[in-house]
């Protein structure tokens, strides 16, 4: 296989499985991108994978998704309405955060080992704790959705784990673990949506380029990682077994910085 094709496939695949899993996918690009010597990787080719993990979890939540959609059209206060509602409360940190800080941010993924290391050590500790978090029923409220949310926005830096601090936040909030996993990744899908129109508007973007072939390979790649990545974290925060995850975590945290270090 061509070895630009190969790192295609390599970098949607990481994508795929980190997107969902609690290990940073934006972490894992990075170092993803230096082990492969891939740093000049396209705005067009981030853009493309985000879309496809997006596209990922609305298949696997889809009739959540359609059931939502059809509780808005009555325009009646319902549980859909509801929901939406937390949703749109969640997005307000990382929207804040992604119009304000957006240039200091993307300082940030330049194949920073140290910050990567670290911020996977601080997601390794987050899974820790919500692994011996009490179990629970409870649902997602219009505050915690803000709480929530502010995890969201924290894990924009490289190394933080959205999926991992979402969760992990909702499960130590007391949200039951099937419904701190679907609220975590229903979230995302329109702030993912937003990031790709914004940077489809970006001068980067206008001067990017990929070859189409590279961006088939990597999206497919994504998109079939992502569907069973998803699909495999909701069975896993069900069953409490996060604490590998942690474990997984503090291991490529402390090899990210050792290396860093030793370099």
């Amino acid at each position: 296989m061509d070895s630009e094709l190969l790192k295609a496939v390599i970098l949607g695949v990481i994508q795929g499985l980190t997107e969902f899993l609690p290990v940073s996918s934006s972490g894992h690009l990075e170092i993803g991108k230096v082990l492969l010597g891939a740093q000049e990787a396209t705005m067009l080719m981030t853009v493309v994978l985000h879309a496809a993990t997006a596209l990922s979890t609305i298949v696997v939540f889809r009739e959540d998704i359609l059931s939502i959609l059809q509780g808005l059209v009555r325009f009646s206060w319902n549980d859909d309405w509801s929901f939406a509602v937390k949703i749109v409360i969640s997005m307000i940190p990382a929207v804040i955060v992604g119009l304000t800080m957006d240039d200091f941010l993307e300082s940030l993924f330049s194949g920073n080992m140290l910050l990567v290391g670290s911020m996977l050590l601080l997601t390794g500790v987050l899974l820790l704790l919500a692994e011996r978090a009490k179990q629970s029923e409870k649902k997602v409220g219009f505050g915690q959705a803000l709480l929530i949310g502010l995890a969201q926005a924290f894990a924009i830096l490289p190394g933080i784990s959205r999926s991992g601090a979402t969760i992990s936040t909702s499960v130590l909030l007391g949200i039951d673990r099937a419904e701190a996993a679907r609220f975590s990744f229903l979230m995302v899908i329109p702030l993912i949506l937003g990031k790709i129109c914004k940077d489809i508007l970006s001068d980067e973007f206008a001067t990017s380029s990929s070859q189409p072939l590279l961006l088939l390979v990597g999206f497919i790649a994504a998109f079939i990682t992502g569907f069973f990545a998803c699909k495999w974290m909701i069975a896993i925060v069900k069953k409490c077994q996060l604490r590998w995850f942690s474990i997984y975590c503090f291991m490529v945290g402390v090899i990210a910085i050792a290396s860093t270090m030793l370099s």
